[in-house]
């Protein structure tokens, strides 16, 4: 599993609303502070308002916001809106994946699904709220 550029500036941007949440938080400001071009901030952003992440204003004095408060990101959900799918192996992509003829048999089928619910488990535990504080949290985390 990679983590492609969308995935990791989607947090960054998200990560940056959540930091000066209460206003409206103008796009250019976010880009500047992410070193993120506008043009593709602009594709995340228009990902993120479909899918009810922020909302944003247009014009003088808009802006982004979040939707909810920082505590109610996970960053599991926000990578798989951005990325589709966190599973290790292509098998795993769909609930009802028949991609592989040998699943039936598969000694390693195990282990990539319990790598896969470790990846899901670890990365639905740490939210926006975790990101921005000073304390690092998810470090501790043990498997």
């Amino acid at each position: 599993m990679m983590i492609s550029t969308r995935g990791r500036y989607a947090l960054r941007v998200l990560v940056d609303l959540a930091e000066h949440s209460g206003s409206l938080v103008p796009m250019k400001d976010v880009a500047a502070r992410q070193g993120i071009s506008k043009k593709y901030m602009e594709q995340i952003m228009a990902l993120l308002v479909k899918d009810g992440y922020v909302e944003g204003v247009h014009g003088k004095g808009g802006g982004y916001k979040l939707t909810k408060s920082p505590d109610q990101y996970t960053v599991g959900s926000i990578l798989r809106l951005t990325e589709g799918s966190l599973a290790p192996v292509s098998c795993l992509e769909s609930p009802d994946a028949l991609s592989c003829e040998r699943m039936d048999c598969c000694r390693t089928l195990p282990m990539w699904r319990g790598l896969d619910h470790l990846i899901n488990n670890y990365l639905d535990n740490i939210t926006l709220a975790d990101l921005i504080q000073p304390e690092e949290p998810w470090s501790n985390y043990v498997i």
